[in-house]
């Protein structure tokens, strides 16, 4: 009995279980990396991107009910990996100058995750003509980006001096 081809409707929903894991991974991550830090910006940047993550959940939500699915997760690797390497780095550089600039590499690898994550998105969302869904993943792709461009500066400002120090 031959199994029904996959197309990127399928793909797109795949996809969109993936991000929603990993966004309900990073929501339990965040905390975790503001008490950590020692920089008081560095922990205000991730207070605010937590309460960012937590209206992306809601818009990853929106999207699941737009495509008539239930809001699940799937099990991502590539996010677990991410975030057990930012902990890694959290447990080896307690008490150390370059902890933050560790934790702030480790949360642009999250952010670049899921800049691709939710580009991708976006695009095959247009190709499926899904005009809702692409302007809710756009709004999240854009605060993923400038979270990402506010950690650059924050490294470049502050902490990586520090950490050189």
């Amino acid at each position: 009995m031959a199994t029904k081809d996959k197309d990127l409707n399928d793909l797109f929903h795949d996809t969109l279980k993936d991000i929603y894991y990993a966004e309900k991974q990073i929501l339990r991550a965040l905390p975790k990396m503001a008490k950590a830090a020692s920089s008081d910006k560095l922990r205000a940047a991730f207070e605010k991107h937590f309460n960012e993550t937590e209206g992306q959940v809601e818009r990853l939500e929106e999207v699941f009910e737009l495509i008539e699915k239930p809001a699940r997760g799937k099990t991502c690797d590539a996010i677990q990996g991410i975030l057990d390497e930012g902990k890694e780095i959290m447990d080896e550089y307690k008490g150390c100058e370059a902890l933050d600039a560790g934790m702030i590499a480790a949360a642009q690898a999250v952010e670049h995750y899921e800049i691709s994550r939710y580009g991708t998105l976006k695009q095959w969302a247009q190709q499926l003509g899904l005009k809702d869904a692409v302007r809710l993943l756009d709004q999240t792709l854009q605060e993923e980006k400038k979270t990402d461009e506010n950690l650059t500066s924050l490294a470049e400002a502050a902490v990586n001096v520090a950490a050189a120090a």
